[in-house]
């Protein structure tokens, strides 16, 4: 069993180390000057709770391995206490082994009922096996949170202390959580700890139980601390049989037998039942003044009832922690301590860094994450949040006037749905369901819609409600005005369905484009770089004679790979491509299955390539990039080399490039460095457990995907004239937007629309 585990630690460290490692070695790290609010004025701790435990089984060896490749080199590796029958010590999440390992597969008929601190709990309890019982009987560790991936369960036993300790972790911290449970059935947990101690070198104990604590103080080394576990404020305390609540008004008391205490982060920084900040409480400075260090539970990238503040950017979570005005955390404990690490190591106190040089930061209609997409106040939040380029996907009125919309189906991101049910209609050549398009509308009837704030489809985790229906649509010129005005680096400019407009609406929207920005002067400017892009060729083409405008062509659709032929296609018509995540980086259940070589024909031919659409919703990032935001970007811009990212949410991407950490090859910050992901590793060494299918590979890009027909002629609109307009020219050679969410005509009502917007 020895040599198998040895292995496949192995096939973790291969699969799963990056190119540029997180933990690099500290010869000579940078130590950043800023004095940190914690109570020692060092900075925070990190302290991986279970190990690496929001990817693998709570802490197994995988989940302690993984922790040297990508975290700081001071991480705290945190065990869980329990007993086996025979008094080994062993860390597991609980008493109870069936969440956990399985044991109830193993012995189904070993189900028991304890009290446990008062409370009646069913299930198969470690002191009723012994270690070797355990091992002998092929007990292997699983996720205990049925909402994580089990793609590692059934690989490896439950750890053992001893097992933890030989790996030479940095520093340990051993978890009591219930010493009076322990000592009922004739196993004590303080004499173990007295027992091990000088071998283990327990850096940190702690435990829920006063009488614990008190018990084993004046026994121990003091270079180890002492911190008192606070449950929930109703759970009661098995010593004092006190409330939680009731003993947190009194840290004077704790000071006597602890050096710090651990409290659920909401004990901190409340949130209310909408999902909001309440302002912080004043238990950190508090229990400073008293010289308590606090520690703070319950960090982990898949919380899928964050706060909304942190826009779902598990940094942004930290942050509020660690680096704030009045006071600072002296540690976390996180299920995901490579973003712990990054939050400490690369994000604080580095907000008001100018940004590196790099791949540009491409909103997606606006930062359309945190506001309406295409609304003015989405447009100035891009612009706040660091966005070198804004976006305007054009759209037209009934009556000529050209606005910045999210799509031309008004039904998904806009109250059309409800103000215009009668005007749905079928347009094949647009999309294959159903919708409320922007030409039926006239411009008074745009300007009277609210935008909406969606959840998008391809997330389905709900954005701030409180932003739900803020600000209002603009015209193309007034985009083109707020972009002058506030400076930004470039605009780009994305235009479709050209040839139905010109052939059924008597619109040359490549005209009013054109025209919108001579007036604006931007086929002048020379601080400002215009990008047109569009899936169709011939849109593009029609600006061929502009060079100061960069044209990129939109492929929508998931490719697998680009031919010489195609890349002499694109070059006659485009500077570089807009390219779907999929194109670049294939996944599958939840992982990445491999990258494509199109980046890199793409850079050969001198072709720029821009990926889109980035979000921080952990749910479309995958589990070997950390469900972490910032490890996707890194890996786009530096495994990938893309020229550029499309983002929902500017500001995670802003912040990445303001960070000491964007350049992987910088001096690494107290020895961490922000790392890219090697996609597909993971699935290669695990394919055999994780039953992964096999894909069938991508269309490759053909010529004739390039190539558009000639833009028709401009009919004259239908309003001028009763003759029946010719057939409809053929679409874009690329794929309509299928994605897009039909109407159901037979609600009276419709209260809102998933969108996908131009990107997927």
């Amino acid at each position: 069993m020895g040599r198998y585990i040895f292995f496949v630690l192995l096939l973790i460290h291969s699969a799963l180390a990056k190119k540029h490692p997180g933990n690099k070695p500290p010869d000579q790290p940078l130590q950043p000057a800023t004095k940190w609010l914690t109570l020692s004025g060092d900075k925070p701790e990190v302290v991986a709770r279970g190990g690496y435990s929001g990817l693998f089984p709570d802490s197994s060896g995988f989940a302690y391995d993984f922790l040297k490749e990508t975290t700081l080199p001071d991480t705290v590796y945190y065990c869980d206490l329990q007993l086996s029958k025979d008094g080994v010590g062993f860390c597991l999440h609980d008493v109870t082994l069936q969440n956990s390992t399985n044991i109830e597969t193993i012995f189904p008929k070993d189900k028991k009922i304890y009290d446990v601190n008062g409370k009646k709990v069913e299930g198969w309890f470690i002191i009723d096996y012994t270690a070797e019982g355990l091992f002998h009987s092929k007990t292997t560790l699983k996720q205990n949170d049925y909402t994580r991936t089990p793609a590692f369960d059934f690989i490896l036993p439950p750890q053992t202390v001893d097992d933890l300790a030989g790996t030479k972790p940095p520093k340990i911290w051993l978890n009591v959580e219930h010493d009076t449970f322990y000592k009922l059935h004739n196993l004590d947990p303080e004499l173990y700890v007295l027992d091990t101690i000088k071998q283990m070198r327990y850096n940190f104990i702690s435990s829920p139980e006063i009488g614990f604590l008190k018990s084993i103080g004046g026994k121990i080394n003091k270079n180890t601390k002492l911190i008192f576990k606070f449950l929930n404020a109703s759970a009661v305390e098995p010593s004092t049989k006190k409330e939680y609540g009731l003993i947190l008004k009194d840290l004077a008391s704790i000071k006597t037998f602890a050096s710090g205490i651990i409290v659920p982060k909401e004990y901190i920084w409340p949130v209310d039942a909408n999902r909001y900040l309440m302002p912080h409480t004043s238990l950190v400075t508090d229990a400073h003044k008293l010289g308590l260090e606090v520690y703070a539970l319950g960090f982990f990238n898949d919380n899928r009832l964050a706060s909304f503040n942190y826009s779902y950017n598990p940094v942004a979570e930290y942050l509020q922690f660690i680096d704030n005005p009045d006071f600072a955390v002296d540690g976390v404990l996180s299920d995901y301590p490579t973003t712990a690490s990054e939050a400490v190591a690369c994000f604080a106190h580095n907000r008001n860094n100018k940004p590196a040089k790099g791949a540009l930061i491409i909103s997606h209609n606006g930062a359309s994450g945190l506001y309406p997409g295409s609304s003015d106040l989405a447009y100035q939040q891009a612009v706040d949040d660091g966005a070198d380029v804004i976006d305007c996907s054009v759209q037209m009125s009934s009556d000529g006037v050209a606005y910045c919309l999210p799509s031309v189906d008004l039904s998904g991101e806009t109250t059309a749905g409800t103000l215009y049910l009668s005007r749905a209609k079928s347009l094949p050549e647009i999309q294959p369901k159903d919708g409320i398009f922007s030409f039926d509308l006239t411009a008074s009837e745009i300007q009277g819609l609210k935008p909406e704030l969606p959840t998008p489809e391809e997330t389905n985790l709900p954005r701030n409600p409180a932003n739900r229906n803020k600000g209002k649509f603009i015209t193309l010129s007034e985009f083109l005005d707020l972009a002058k005005a506030k400076a930004v680096s470039g605009i780009l400019i994305n235009i479709e369905n050209a040839p139905y407009l010109a052939s059924k609406k008597g619109f040359s929207i490549t005209d009013v484009v054109a025209k919108a920005l001579v007036n604006a002067t931007f086929d002048k400017q020379v601080t400002q770089q215009v990008f047109i892009q569009s899936d169709d060729s011939s849109v593009l083409s029609y600006f061929k004679n502009v060079t100061s405008y960069k044209k990129i062509l939109n492929i929508k659709e998931v490719i697998g790979s680009v031919p010489v032929e195609s890349l002499d296609e694109i070059k006659k018509v485009a500077d570089g491509v807009m390219l779907r995540r999929q194109s670049i980086i294939k996944d599958e259940n939840g992982f990445s299955v491999g990258a494509t070589d199109i980046t890199k024909k793409m850079k050969a031919a001198n072709i720029s390539t821009y990926v889109g659409v980035l979000r921080n919703e952990f749910s479309v990032i995958p589990l070997d990039f950390d469900t972490d935001p910032t490890i996707e970007l890194a890996t786009y811009i530096y495994s990938m080399e893309v020229d550029g990212v499309v983002t929902d949410y500017p500001a995670t991407a802003s912040a990445y490039k303001r960070s000491p950490c964007f350049n992987p090859d910088a001096p690494p910050t107290y020895g961490f460095s922000i790392q890219q992901a090697n996609p597909g590793d993971v699935v290669k060494a695990f394919a055999p457990n994780a039953e992964f299918a096999a894909l069938a590979p991508a269309p490759a890009l053909e010529p004739k995907d390039v190539i558009d027909p000639p833009l028709p002629p401009v009919i004259e609109a239908a309003v001028k004239s009763p003759v029946v307009p010719a057939a409809a020219p053929a679409p874009s050679s690329q794929p309509a937007n299928a994605a897009n969410l039909g109407l159901c005509l037979s609600l009276m009502m419709v209260a809102s629309f998933l969108s996908l917007g131009f990107y997927h």
